[in-house]
């Protein structure tokens, strides 16, 4: 699959595209400025082999020729972002992993009015882009390691048949995705990530997760 990660030079977005470039799919890393999409390219090529595709592009164009889309761009860029990319989400999956952290309290579970950053994508993006949140609560520790991870991925989304496309690239990327239910339920997943935050702090770690139990 052709899957741009918008605003991907992060840490974060460097991860995912990692596991999915690992996996076989055909990564183009967006950012504002080309040069540093270019950049950030040229790291994950170095990581993984000159037989892996990946590509850097400025955000827009990025969007354009992708079949999927990843969101990874803090949240005070979130709704502008969304507005930017609009036309060229239509008919396409947008996976956001926007999480609405507010500083300096990032430990403190702050949603904007939209109820998620999910659901604030949806509200721009429209009927004709199917949104689903995910990746929120796993750390780019994690993403950027070869070993098995113990962190489950929660998916919610606006049609149970996106959530299950990204369920599929979960586990492509060597992860157990689990359905959490409807885009309504992103303001939990979302929500979790700051209580992540606040253990990290706790215990002076980095990499703090979650595993839901029960299922065999």
């Amino acid at each position: 699959m052709k899957i741009a990660i918008l605003g991907g030079t992060g840490k974060e977005g460097m991860g995912i595209g990692y596991r999915w470039a690992k996996a076989g799919h055909e990564i183009t890393i967006g950012s504002r400025q080309e040069s540093k999409a270019l950049e950030a390219a040229a790291k994950l090529q170095e990581m993984l082999g000159n037989e892996m595709k990946i590509a850097g592009k400025e955000n827009l164009e990025a969007a354009k020729e992708a079949e999927l889309l990843v969101l990874t761009v803090p949240f005070n860029a979130h709704k502008a972002m969304c507005e930017y990319i609009k036309e060229a989400s239509q008919g396409k999956i947008v996976i956001d992993v926007t999480v609405p952290l507010v500083p300096p309290k990032v430990t403190k579970v702050q949603m904007p009015p939209a109820g998620s950053a999910t659901l604030e994508a949806k509200e721009v993006f429209g009927e004709n882009t199917s949104v689903v949140a995910a990746f929120q609560n796993i750390s780019y520790e994690h993403l950027l390691e070869d070993g098995e991870v113990a962190c489950d991925v929660l998916v919610t989304g606006d049609s149970k048949a996106s959530r299950e496309a990204v369920i599929k690239l979960v586990q492509d990327a060597g992860l157990v995705g689990i359905d959490a239910g409807p885009i309504e339920n992103s303001v939990v997943v979302e929500g979790l990530t700051s209580i992540l935050i606040g253990i990290n702090k706790q215990f002076g770690i980095h990499d703090a997760g979650i595993k839901i139990t029960g299922i065999s």
